[in-house]
C-alpha cells in the first residue's frame, strides 16, 4: 500500500508491514510450536525455529500480541542468518493462556514476568548458545522495554523500533489528555478494548496504576545494548528518545554507553521518505548500517567485528526544505550523545498582533471560543489511525478557534534540534479545558506543514498526579510540551504557532466543565484568553543550534 493512504485499515496495515518486514518468499521451514510455563503456571504459546548444523545457537526472541502465526518469515530469516529464532504470543493473546490485557505480563508489573521467565526457559535449551536477543517494532517493542526493566541478565542485546518505556504521557494520556482516536481503534483492532479500556480511561491522572509501567523508576536493572529507532512523527518519537537516554546514562553496566539511537523524519512506518505529504530525500537510506537488524545481532550475539564495532551512538536526519534541492539540511548526521549539538534555548514570543518574535513582546491578549461540539479537527502529526506526518494546515490555520501566529521571512537558515517546549499565559471562564500548541513550517508559496505539537488538559498544570481547576478570569501559565525534532527552517520561509484548545478525534475534546474524565455528558462552550507581554510572555522555546552544519 502506498503511504499516502490513510485509510484506518492502511494504517494498520503499514504497522503490520513494518513488524513483520523481513518476510522473505522462501517456501516454509519447519518449526516447532511449544506451550512455555510461565512461574504462575500458565502457559504461552511459542514457535522454535532451528538453524541446521552445530547443535547450540545464539537466539533472538521476539513477544507479540499480534499473532506468533504471521511471523514466520522472521522466523525463517533469522534461521537463514545462523539463528534460533523463538517467537511468543504474550500472555492472554492467541494460542496463549491467561489474561487478556494490554502488557499484562511483559514487564515487571502486575505479578507476572512473562519476558524474564521466558529467557530463563530459553538459557536452559540444549539448542541455546546463551547468546539471547530480542527484536521487534511497536508493541513488540514495548515488550523488550519491559523485558528489560524487569531486570534480568539473560539479555546480550536488544533491537527497538518505535517503542515507548512510559504509557502515561505517550501512550493513553499525553498532556493528561486521552488520546481518543489511537487508544479506541487499536484497542478494538486487536480485540483488547472490552478489557482495557474501561481499566484506562478510569485512571485519568498520573497515579500507581500507571507508575508501575514507567521505566523511568528503572534504569539501573537494565543491562543489554539496544537499538533505539524511532521517528519525528511517531506515536512513540519521545519515548524512543527518552529509552535512548535512560539506557545510555542510567542503565546497569552492560548497558551504560552501550545503546545506539536512529531517529529519522519517520511516522510509525520508518526507513520511509514520505511522512504525510512530504518526501524527505534519503530518508530511507541512513547513512551507515546502524538500523540493519541482523549486523547488530552479529555483532553482539557472534561477536562478528563489523560496524558497528565503531558506530556512532546517534545517527539522526536532520529535515529541511522539501521542495528545494539545493536547501540546507534533509541530511543525515551523527554524534555521541543526545542532545547531539550545542543549542540555545531561545524563547520566540507571541504577541497581540498575531506575529512571532524573538525579543519581548508588547502587552495585549487575544481571545477565542473553545466549543467541544463543534471541536478543531486533528490535521496530522503523531497520528496512527488517522492522517499523520506533514499536512499542509490551512483547513485548521482558517478556523476562528485557532490563533495563528507568524514570523517575518527568515533572511537565513535557522536549525532547531533537540526538545521544544511552550509557556503560555493563559484565563478561561470555564473550570477547566485544554491547550494546543502546534509549530510549522511555512514555505515560499504559502503552504504550512506541522512539524511538531502538544497539548495540556489545564486542571494537570500543576503536574498529573494532581488536578487543579481554574478560577474565571485567573491568569495562569501551563507549559506544553512538543517533545523532540531536528529541522532547518531555510531562508524564505516562516516559522508559525498555532494555539487552539482541542484536536479531534485525535484526542478527546475537553468538555469545560471541570467534571471527572467522562463523568457526564454535559458539555459547555469555554471562553479562553491568551495573554502577551513582560508579565505574561507566552513564548514557545526552541533549541536553535549555536552554530551552522551542513
Amino acid at each position: 500500500m502506498r503511504l499516502g493512504n490513510y485509510s484506518r485499515r492502511g494504517a494498520f496495515l503499514l504497522l503490520f508491514t513494518l513488524i513483520l518486514s523481513p518476510l522473505s518468499a522462501q517456501s516454509p521451514t519447519a518449526k516447532q510450536t511449544i506451550m512455555v510455563p510461565m512461574k504462575d503456571s500458565k502457559r504461552l504459546a511459542t514457535d522454535l525455529y532451528l538453524p541446521t548444523g552445530q547443535s547450540r545457537f545464539p537466539v533472538v526472541l521476539v513477544r507479540t500480541p499480534y499473532n506468533k502465526d504471521g511471523m514466520q518469515g522472521f522466523g525463517m530469516d533469522g534461521v537463514k542468518h545462523g539463528y534460533a529464532v523463538v517467537i511468543q504470543d504474550t500472555r492472554g493473546r492467541w494460542a496463549s493462556e491467561g489474561e487478556n490485557l494490554p502488557f499484562i505480563g511483559d514487564g515487571w508489573w502486575a505479578g507476572h514476568q512473562d519476558g524474564v521467565d521466558t529467557l530463563e526457559w530459553i538459557s536452559k535449551q540444549v539448542w541455546c548458545n546463551g547468546k539471547i536477543g530480542t527484536w521487534g517494532a511497536s508493541a513488540l517493542g514495548i515488550t523488550q522495554l519491559g523485558m528489560a526493566g524487569a531486570g534480568t541478565n539473560l539479555l546480550s542485546a536488544q533491537h527497538i523500533t518505535v517503542g515507548t518505556s512510559d504509557f502515561y504521557p505517550y501512550l493513553v494520556f499525553p498532556g493528561g489528555v486521552f488520546k481518543k482516536a489511537m487508544v479506541e481503534d487499536w484497542l478494538k483492532a486487536t480485540k483488547h478494548q472490552e478489557n482495557a479500556q474501561d481499566l484506562w480511561v478510569g485512571h485519568a491522572k498520573r497515579d500507581t496504576y500507571w507508575n508501575q509501567y514507567d521505566l523511568n523508576t528503572r534504569w539501573g536493572k537494565v543491562n543489554a545494548p539496544a537499538v533505539h529507532l524511532g521517528g519525528w512523527y511517531d506515536i512513540f518519537g519521545q519515548g524512543t528518545i527518552d529509552s535512548f537516554v535512560g539506557y545510555q546514562t542510567k542503565g546497569g553496566k552492560g548497558a551504560r554507553g552501550k545503546q545506539v539511537l536512529i531517529m529519522g523524519p519517520w511516522t510509525h512506518g520508518v526507513l520511509q521518505k514520505r511522512a504525510g505529504e512530504l518526501a524527505f530525500p534519503n530518508a530511507d537510506k541512513p547513512i551507515n548500517q546502524v538500523a540493519d537488524t541482523w549486523q547488530w545481532f552479529d555483532y553482539h550475539l557472534k561477536g562478528v567485528q563489523n560496524g558497528f564495532a565503531k558506530m556512532p551512538a546517534v545517527t539522526y536526519y536532520v529535515m529541511g526544505d522539501t521542495n528545494d534541492p539545493t536547501a540546507p539540511g534533509n541530511v543525515w548526521r551523527t554524534a555521541d550523545t543526545w542532545p547531539p549539538i550545542p543549542t540555545t534555548s531561545t524563547p520566540l514570543y507571541l504577541t497581540p498582533k498575531k506575529s512571532l518574535s524573538f525579543t519581548q513582546s508588547a502587552k495585549g491578549s487575544l481571545s477565542y471560543r473553545y466549543d467541544p461540539a463543534n471541536p478543531t479537527p486533528t490535521l496530522g502529526g503523531a497520528q496512527l489511525t488517522l492522517p499523520f506526518g506533514a499536512l499542509e494546515q490551512s483547513a485548521v490555520e482558517n478556523r476562528s478557534d485557532v490563533l495563528v501566529f507568524t514570523t517575518d521571512t527568515l533572511t537565513q537558515p535557522l536549525e532547531v534540534t533537540g526538545r521544544i517546549k511552550a509557556t503560555l499565559w493563559v484565563s478561561s471562564d470555564a473550570p477547566d479545558t485544554d491547550f494546543t500548541v502546534k509549530l510549522c513550517d511555512v514555505y515560499p508559496n504559502g503552504k504550512s506543514y506541522n512539524i511538531s505539537e502538544g497539548l495540556l488538559r489545564a486542571r494537570f498544570r500543576k503536574g498529573f498526579d494532581r488536578e487543579v481547576r481554574l478560577k474565571v478570569g485567573e491568569v495562569v501559565p501551563v507549559e506544553i510540551d512538543l517533545w523532540s525534532t531536528s529541522i532547518i527552517f531555510n531562508k524564505g520561509h516562516r516559522l508559525r504557532v498555532q494555539v487552539a484548545s482541542s484536536s479531534f478525534p485525535g484526542y478527546d475534546p475537553n468538555p469545560n466543565t471541570g467534571a471527572g474524565f467522562r463523568a457526564g455528558t454535559e458539555k459547555r462552550i469555554a471562553n479562553n484568553t491568551l495573554y502577551f507581554g513582560e508579565k505574561h510572555p507566552s513564548h514557545i522555546l526552541l533549541p536553535v543550534a549555536t552554530e551552522r552544519l551542513p
